[in-house]
């Protein structure tokens, strides 16, 4: 800790430190592949919530652009930068003294930073921190997309007293440039509306980490992944609870054409989904729905 940090601020400090050691701890994974443009704002997202208890996990696929030099300059800022704010005007000086402290809180907050030697593609990436995650809640977030600064309270709270295993919530719909193209209500959660009628709840999240203990991990047959694994999810009868709040903005790019936006690659994501809509209206029919 800076020796000449205020009182208050030590204060402060020591605060978040107790607060860390009352709340769950939540592990959000960041996979991520050449999203050297967007990692810093999506990681300051997920730093600055407003929850006391986060491990992030960010997982390099084999980035060939500046990624690695993105990851290096936010874990040395988060250790090292400080800023200040005017707090108070001494009359007799004529001075206006400011309040130095650290950008980044340095409690409540762990770092865990994964490479690839290779790409070895989404879901692979997505694994890899998942196994990592020793959190009691887990997500993972696109390194371009931002995390709402309420969004982990708010989901925690409803995991704990809502008696769920699994929440989401709405989003906006968010272009390069940050500007808010849409937003996007998921409806109310039952089967038949977030698996039996098209894939309906899984981009803002968050769910219990022994999910995964119990049911498995994320198919690695699949670039559909998340929903071919959050349908086996509900298959077993874990149970959801849609937030009706904005707690997340998901980025969309014109003319995406790599990765899982390639032509050939988004045409086989949507093959699989529509086949995991077809296995969940088998479902209901043979649950009698």
């Amino acid at each position: 800790m800076m020796q000449n940090t205020p009182k208050k601020l030590l204060d402060f400090y020591q605060s978040e430190k107790e607060s860390m050691t009352t709340c769950k701890k939540v592990s959000i994974v960041v996979p991520t592949y050449n999203q050297c443009r967007y990692l810093t704002t999506c990681l300051d997202s997920i730093y600055f919530q407003d929850y006391d208890n986060i491990e992030i996990i960010v997982v390099n696929d084999g980035s060939n652009d500046k990624t690695v030099e993105i990851i290096n300059d936010f874990c040395n800022s988060v250790n090292h930068e400080t800023v200040s704010f005017a707090s108070n005007y001494d009359s007799q000086k004529d001075e206006i003294l400011r309040d130095k402290h650290f950008r980044y809180r340095q409690h409540g907050r762990e770092i865990n930073i994964l490479h690839n030697e290779r790409n070895m593609g989404s879901t692979p990436t997505y694994n890899r921190g998942f196994w990592a995650c020793t959190g009691t809640f887990c997500t993972y977030v696109a390194s371009d997309d931002i995390c709402h600064p309420q969004m982990i309270s708010t989901m925690v709270e409803a995991l704990e007293n809502e008696n769920v295993d699994f929440v989401y919530s709405d989003m906006f719909v968010v272009d390069d440039s940050g500007r808010i193209l849409r937003e996007f209500k998921m409806p109310d959660y039952s089967f038949e509306a977030c698996f039996g009628n098209w894939y309906l709840m899984g981009v803002s999240k968050l769910y219990r980490r022994e999910l995964h203990e119990k049911f498995g991990y994320y198919n690695e047959d699949y670039l559909a992944n998340d929903h071919e694994c959050y349908l086996r999810f509900a298959m077993k009868g874990v149970t959801f609870k849609h937030i009706p709040k904005v707690l997340y903005s998901v980025r969309t790019h014109k003319k995406r054409n790599k990765g899982v936006h390639d032509r050939s690659n988004w045409t086989r994501l949507l093959t699989e989904s529509s086949s995991l809509v077809v296995t969940a209206r088998e479902h209901l029919r043979k649950e009698g729905r």
